[in-house]
């Protein structure tokens, strides 16, 4: 019971910090409120392999959570399969319509970079090729190209 209760607290500890938001509307009003970029993430939470060391590696590390809660508004468009993880049918047709806009291919992962008025800044289709520093910079750089 000890270790249910410790992932528990961890898991909400992790995600309160990144403050994943998972209505792209929403943060659209956030990014031009506090003058930030949106990035966008097509995940398969419990199915794509690719989906879930990003999130390990890249998001739910402390040097991106840092530079993420000062730059950006983090969106996750998930689409588990598994029938346990299944979301409500109403954040099911807010990702499907975020997919239709921003993932017409069906990319795992996807990652896009958005303006705050909706505009595509930059995206990268597949787990990045690039260390944390690197991913990060690579972001500011397409946010510092958008605002010139």
């Amino acid at each position: 019971m000890k270790r249910i209760v410790a992932t528990i607290v961890l898991f909400v500890s992790l995600s309160a910090f990144t403050n994943w938001q998972h209505n792209l509307n929403d943060a659209f009003a956030q990014a031009q409120k506090e003058h930030k970029y949106v990035l966008l993430n097509f995940s398969g939470s419990d199915w794509c392999g690719p989906c879930i060391k990003m999130h390990r590696d890249i998001f739910d590390n402390p040097i991106f959570e840092k530079y993420a809660s000062t730059e950006l508004v983090l969106v996750n468009a998930d689409f588990p399969r598994q029938k346990k993880n299944q979301l409500s049918s109403a954040q099911q047709a807010i990702n499907n319509s975020i997919a239709d806009k921003y993932n017409t291919q069906g990319s795992f992962p996807l990652t896009v970079l958005l303006n705050d008025k909706g505009k595509v800044v930059k995206s990268w289709d597949g787990y990045p090729k690039a260390t944390i520093n690197e991913f990060i910079a690579d972001i500011a750089a397409a946010i510092d190209t958008d605002k010139h």
